[in-house]
C-alpha cells in the first residue's frame, strides 16, 4: 500500500493522528476509523507502546489503510517502525537523516517543516510529500505562496489545527491532503465517538469534490 494507491483509489486525504493511543484500544479505534472511510493511519512514537500498536493494526487493516508512526525523531526508530511492520513515516521535524532511512527502506515518507528551506531539505533527502507543521499558525495563505516555488510533483499536507472546519480551506490552497489529531481522537475517546467525527470530516471533505 502506497500514498499514491490510496490516494488514486478515491480514498480521502486525510491522515488520522492517534496520539495517546493505547494497544488495547487501537483495534477498535482504527475499524472506526476505516470504516468511516479514512485509511491513512499515524499513531505517534510518543504515544503508550506505539510500535504494539501499529503492528497490530498493520495485521488487521494493512490492507486496506496505511499504517505507521508519527513524532519519529531518530534513525533507531525509524528502523524500529520499519521492524513493527509500519509503512508510513512522518515526523514533525527535518532531519535529512532520518528522511533518507526512511527512502533506504522503502517507507511513505510525511516529513514535517515550517520554511522554505526546511521544505527543500526535506525534497532533497528524498520525500515526495511534505507536512507544514504547526498549519493553523501559518494558514492556508502561506500554502499558496509556498506552492509557487515547490517543484510541481510535490505534495503539501498541512497538519496542526485542521478538521472537518478547515479542510476545503487547505485544499483550495494547493495542499494534496490534511492530518487531523484531535478533531478525530483524543485519548480516552470510545469508537463510536472516534467514528462520528471521521464521518463528519469525510462528509466535509466530498463537498469539497
Amino acid at each position: 500500500m502506497t500514498f499514491d494507491d490510496l490516494l488514486a483509489s478515491g480514498a480521502p486525504p486525510i491522515c488520522a493522528i492517534l496520539r495517546g493511543l493505547k494497544p488495547d484500544e487501537a483495534i477498535d479505534i482504527s475499524a472506526a476509523l476505516v470504516e468511516a472511510g479514512i485509511r491513512i493511519l499515524e499513531v505517534p512514537f510518543n504515544s503508550p507502546e506505539p510500535l504494539k500498536s501499529i503492528a497490530a493494526m498493520q495485521a488487521a487493516f494493512g490492507d486496506r489503510a496505511l499504517i505507521g508512526g508519527g513524532t519519529v525523531l531518530s534513525v533507531d526508530a525509524v528502523e524500529g517502525l520499519h521492524g513493527a511492520g509500519g509503512r508510513i513515516m512522518i515526523t514533525p521535524n527535518t532531519d535529512s537523516q532520518v528522511i533518507a532511512r526512511g527512502v533506504e527502506l522503502g517507507l511513505e515518507l510525511l516529513p514535517g517543516f515550517m520554511t522554505p528551506s526546511e521544505a527543500f531539505v526535506a525534497i532533497g533527502a528524498g520525500a515526495r510529500r511534505i507536512k507544514l507543521f504547526p498549519a493553523a499558525l501559518m494558514g492556508p495563505a502561506y500554502v499558496r505562496a509556498l506552492k509557487d516555488v515547490l517543484p510541481k510533483q510535490v505534495g503539501v499536507w498541512a497538519v496542526g489545527g485542521t478538521g472537518a472546519d478547515t479542510v476545503g480551506e487547505w485544499l483550495a490552497a494547493g495542499c494534496e491532503g490534511i492530518g487531523a489529531g484531535g478533531a478525530l481522537y483524543r485519548p480516552g475517546d470510545g469508537a463510536g465517538t472516534v467514528r462520528d467525527r471521521a464521518l463528519e470530516l469525510v462528509a466535509a471533505w466530498k463537498r469539497t469534490q
